[in-house]
């Protein structure tokens, strides 16, 4: 399992965030080209997710289909992630999924059963998001940042499928990543992070900003 630590940023341009990472003591350094990634959250009829995330629940899981490209309604190699929270903990099980229409997702009952199996309870699509990811890490590998921005959503609960983006965020998001067993040594990396720590999930702020 890994932590994952995150920092909701208003304030600064990304160049600022860019710049703060390659002075940073640490270290880091871009490990992976930019590219844009795109989301379909899923959740129970009743929202359980959701509820559990803003409620901070210690043990919850967040479900959501992925895959990237400039083109969020072409749909090449998706997969299907389960993402399993343990109070600072984190871990993902991925399954791949077929391509599937956008315009129809809603009556795509084939592949929403499927996921609906692999989840272990009913599941519907609730979100539609995508942003562009930075990646950077330290030369060891031990510690890695994600750098999102230009963030948009389009509500899955609202309409029967995918027209267009009608919600931007122009915050940034950083996310801290690294395996549990560093645990013992991150002060070296988080004490010079010139931003605070915060709480902040895509799919919660997806679902104030779009209902």
């Amino acid at each position: 399992m890994r932590y994952e630590l995150k920092y909701k940023i208003d304030h600064f341009r990304l160049e600022s965030v860019i710049q703060a990472l390659r002075l940073h003591p640490a270290g880091f350094s871009k490990i992976y080209p930019d590219r844009q990634i795109n989301n379909i959250y899923f959740d129970s009829p009743s929202l359980t997710t959701f509820e559990d995330n803003v409620a901070g629940v210690s043990e919850r899981k967040k479900y959501r289909v992925r895959w990237y490209g400039e083109q969020p309604t072409k749909i090449n190699n998706p997969r299907f992630e389960i993402k399993i929270k343990h109070n600072m903990l984190g871990s993902k099980e991925i399954y791949p999924v077929p391509e599937f229409d956008l315009t129809a997702l809603r009556t795509t009952t084939k592949l929403v059963n499927s996921l609906s199996k692999l989840a272990g309870g009913a599941l519907r699509p609730v979100l539609m998001n995508s942003y562009v990811r930075s990646y950077f890490g330290t030369s060891d590998g031990n510690y890695r940042i994600t750098v999102d921005r230009q963030m948009r959503y389009f509500s899955l609960l609202m309409s029967q499928g995918f027209t267009r983006y009608t919600i931007t965020d122009s915050g940034i998001i950083l996310e801290l990543k690294y395996d549990e067993s560093m645990d013992g040594g991150t002060d070296r990396v988080t004490q010079p992070m010139p931003f605070r720590q915060t709480k902040s999930s895509k799919y919660v702020t997806g679902v104030y900003l779009t209902t």
